[in-house]
Parts: C-alpha cells; sequence; structure tokens
C-alpha cells in the first residue's frame, strides 16, 4: 500500500492509477507565465526545454512548493539518459540541505515541519515508481541520511521512513521473488521429436491434451503475459535506448549493465510462443490432426482478442504465419479460415498497424471505464510499443542545439511509458492453472530447421529448393539419408 502522508496542505500520495491513466496523467505542466522562468522554458504554458540544473531544481520540494506527478514521473523516468539516479538523488538532497540549512548547528524547527512532509512525499514517490532504483545501497544511503537530518524536528519522520524503507523491502523482495518464481522458459529445443511423427503420438504430449478449451488457454496466456509484464520498471524502456550523453565525455549512464533484463525475457517469451504454436501445427503426423490444432488456435487468438491481450494474439498469428506452418496447402484446405482472416486483419501491418492501434484505443477506453479487473485487461503488442518508444527517441535529440534538456519529447515518452505501466498493474482475474503454465513454458519447441524438417515430412517438398532442403535437414538432425 502506498505509505500516506497526512500533513496539512499535502499533496495526495501517489497511487498508480492517479499518476499514470489518461485522465490523470496530464502532458502538460502548466504555468501561467510564456517565455523564460527559473532557468525553464514554456511555450504556451507548457514546459518544453530547459537545462538539466534546472530540471532538478524544479523537482526539488521546498516549504511552500512541491512538484506535480506528472512532471516527477517524467523527469525520474528520462533523467537517467543524462544522470544516473544514485547522482541525481545525491544532488537533491545537497540542494536541500543547502536550501534548508539543514547544517546548521541549530535548525529551525518550524520550517523544516513545512519541508520535511514534502521531501518525505518526493522520496515514497520515487521509491514506489522505481523500486529498483534503491536496489543500490548508494540510494539507500542517500534516503536516510536526508531522513536523519530533518528527524530531530519531529518523532514522527522516524516512523514515516520505517515505514517507507519496509513497502521499499517488500516491493523489491515481491518482485525478486516474482522473478524466481516465473517458470523458468525452457531453452532446450527438440528437433529430434521429428522422429515420433512415424511413432505413436503418446510419446509426445500436446496443447490438446493438456488443455483443449481455447478460452481456458486464452486466459492462461493472459496470466503469463501480466505475470511478466508486473516485473517490467519503467526506466527499462529508457535504458533500453541508452546512448553516450554528447555533453559527458567520460561516460555512458549504466556503462557497465543495461538494465533491462525482464524486457527481454519478456520478448524471449513472445518468440517461445510463436515457435510453440509452429511446433504444435507441425508435429501432428496426420492433416485432420494439424487442421484441428490450427482451428483450436485461431479461437485462442479470437478469445485472446475479446480478453484485451493483444500480446499472445500477436504471437499466435505470427506462429501461423512462418513459413513451415504456412506452406501446409493440404492441412489448411482443411481449416475453416474466415475467422483466421479477420484475426489477421485486425494485426495487418498496414498503415502502421491502424487496425491493431484502433482496437487498442477501444481496449484502452474499456479499461478506464471499467467495473471489473475482467474488463481492465490491456496487454499491447509489446515489440510495437518497443518500436514505437525506440522512433520517438531515435526521431527527436534528448538535447536541442543550446545543450537544453528536450522535456516535450520526455513528456511524450512518459505519457507512453506510463499508460503501459498502468496497464500492467492490472491483477489477473482469471484462476491459475499450474498444468498448462507450467507446459507453456516447458513444452519442447522446434528450431526453425526442426519445423521445415516436421513440415517436409508431413507434406512433401514441392519444388527442387525444398527437396535439397528436406535432404539436408533429414541427414544433420535425424542422421538419415
Amino acid at each position: 500500500m502506498p505509505l500516506l502522508l497526512q500533513q496539512e496542505g499535502m499533496p495526495q500520495t501517489l497511487t498508480s492509477t492517479s499518476m499514470f491513466t489518461p485522465c490523470g496523467f496530464s502532458p502538460h505542466l502548466h504555468t501561467s507565465k510564456e517565455g523564460e522562468q527559473g532557468g525553464l522554458i514554456f511555450q504556451d504554458g507548457n514546459l518544453t526545454s530547459a537545462s538539466l540544473d534546472a530540471l532538478i531544481q524544479h523537482l526539488i520540494p521546498t516549504t511552500d512548493y512541491y512538484p506535480e506527478k506528472a512532471y516527477i514521473f517524467t523527469f525520474l523516468l528520462s533523467s537517467r539518459l543524462f544522470i544516473e539516479p544514485h547522482e541525481l538523488l545525491s544532488r537533491v538532497c545537497h540542494k536541500c540541505i543547502e536550501q534548508q540549512r539543514l547544517d546548521d548547528p541549530v535548525l529551525d524547527k518550524a520550517r523544516i515541519r513545512k519541508f520535511g512532509p514534502k521531501i518525505l512525499q518526493l522520496l515514497t514517490e520515487w521509491t514506489e515508481t522505481f523500486p529498483y532504483d534503491f536496489q543500490e545501497e548508494r540510494m539507500i544511503g542517500h534516503l536516510k541520511d536526508m531522513i536523519h537530518r530533518i528527524a530531530p524536528c519531529d518523532e514522527a519522520y522516524w516512523k514515516k521512513m520505517n515505514q517507507l524503507l519496509q513497502a521499499l523491502n517488500q516491493k523489491l523482495a515481491t518482485l525478486s521473488h516474482g522473478q524466481e518464481g516465473i517458470v523458468k522458459i525452457s531453452t532446450a529445443v527438440s528437433d529430434k521429436l521429428v522422429a515420433f511423427k512415424t511413432k505413436p503420438p503418446s510419446i509426445q504430449r500436446e496443447i490438446l491434451s493438456v488443455c483443449s478449451d481455447p478460452y481456458t488457454l486464452a486466459q492462461q496466456l493472459t496470466h503469463v503475459e501480466l505475470e511478466r509484464l508486473s516485473h517490467i520498471g519503467p526506466e527499462e524502456f529508457v535504458q533500453a535506448f541508452v546512448h553516450k550523453d554528447p555533453l559527458d565525455s567520460t561516460k555512458t549512464c549504466f556503462s557497465e549493465q543495461k538494465k533491462t533484463s525482464n524486457l527481454e525475457a519478456y520478448v524471449k517469451w513472445f518468440n517461445r510462443l510463436c515457435y510453440l504454436v509452429a511446433t504444435e501445427i507441425c508435429m501432428p503426423a496426420k492433416k485432420k490432426q494439424r487442421a484441428q490444432v490450427i482451428e483450436f488456435f485461431i479461437d485462442v487468438a479470437r478469445e485472446c482478442f475479446n480478453i484485451g491481450n493483444f500480446n499472445s494474439l500477436m504471437a499466435i498469428i505470427s506462429g501461423m504465419n512462418m513459413s513451415p506452418v504456412s506452406r501446409l496447402k493440404k492441412t489448411w484446405s482443411k481449416v475453416k479460415t474466415a475467422k483466421f482472416f479477420i484475426l489477421e486483419h485486425q494485426m495487418d501491418p498496414t498503415g502502421n498497424f491502424y487496425n491493431y492501434r484502433t482496437a487498442l484505443r477501444g481496449a484502452a477506453h474499456r479499461s478506464l471505464t471499467a467495473h471489473s479487473n475482467r474488463e481492465k485487461i490491456v496487454i499491447p503488442f509489446f515489440s510495437l510499443l518497443i518500436k514505437d518508444i525506440y522512433f520517438l527517441n531515435e526521431g527527436c535529440a534528448n538535447r536541442l542545439p543550446n545543450g537544453h534538456v528536450n522535456f516535450e519529447k520526455f513528456l511524450e515518452l512518459a505519457k507512453q511509458v506510463g499508460e503501459f505501466i498502468t496497464w500492467k498493474q492490472v491483477e489477473c482475474p482469471f484462476e491459475q492453472d499450474p498444468n498448462i503454465i507450467h507446459y507453456l513454458h516447458t513444452a519442447p519447441i522446434f528450431t526453425e530447421d526442426g519445423l521445415y524438417l516436421a513440415s517436409y515430412e508431413s507434406e512433401s517438398p514441392e519444388n527442387q529448393t525444398e527437396k535439397d532442403r528436406w535432404k539436408s535437414l533429414r541427414s544433420t538432425i535425424l542422421g538419415k539419408t
């Protein structure tokens, strides 16, 4: 639960929705003035650019000022392109010590009682929204030092600090336990299983023996998606595209390691699901069974679309469109394809995925007005979200020619990431089936070569190129000539 600071005139504590939903996330930081104000440049009342120092100053609360939630999120998200989080927190603390005279031998208690709740509030928002930043000892050190300085003015600050650290530790423990708890994706590929195509089918378990109801499988896929999404920190989207900051010739932020492991694991899951779908279709020896598996996955994909799980939907369609599957003409002739074409049309890349983006907006709107968790689910097609963020990042400079930070760009970035953060916080309303989830993560899958071999074993090669490839694959994978 968020830590609430019950103080006079305090801004309300961050709740996930108030900060990130399109209605709560105000992309415009308003001011009554035009032009420049404290080193910040405004246009039409919106903050568009500033020096890094001015932006840091704008983050720092005083006795009578507290930054807007949207500003805090945007700046904490994007600042890591210019300065590492521990360095930023260190500068924030130093400025607070200076401005509030926290080094004076005798502290101004009345003044600090006005300032204290606000700095605590800022630290709380930071720990709640970017908990991974606080895996670093230095971050915890700065946080404790700050609170130790203000605590003599009010005993309650000790209690607040303990609550804050407790909530943070709990969150980090949950995240790390969750990461360990995620069923590891089996990387073992089993091309040798192609040999089983000629043997009794009982040797190889297949999806229909584990789950024959499309709606149930779509629900379990949604479980996997939401579980994996919950571990991705908002900062991973920015850290994925960290370049060297041209104004700092000495180092790249996060040069030691790009902290994007959860994001990468999620992309691996998508790829696995594509290959699992293709494997399940290519494996059965009989054409009728293969057609049955294709129809099953079409129904699963349709249920994913209805749930709002666009990532699994796209993985299933991609799996069915892989060449080893799409070349099975005799199999496809037995399939009622009308439903498949409708789904393909929804995910058609034409017009920069216009149809999908329209459906996504519909799901996002349903989520905003939802009465149940079931209606709140929005799982975007993840590779496209990454691509959008990549192009936003590549298409606009981080700094303007005068060295100012291009804040307008980061407001747009925060809008896109913020919406995603709202979606990933939805609790899955469906009951979990450990058997199905285990199968999805560990069932053997073929490599691309294995898929082609299985495909040729199912329906013979049609031309010389395919015949040569079949011969070569039989010899390398099965040791047959």
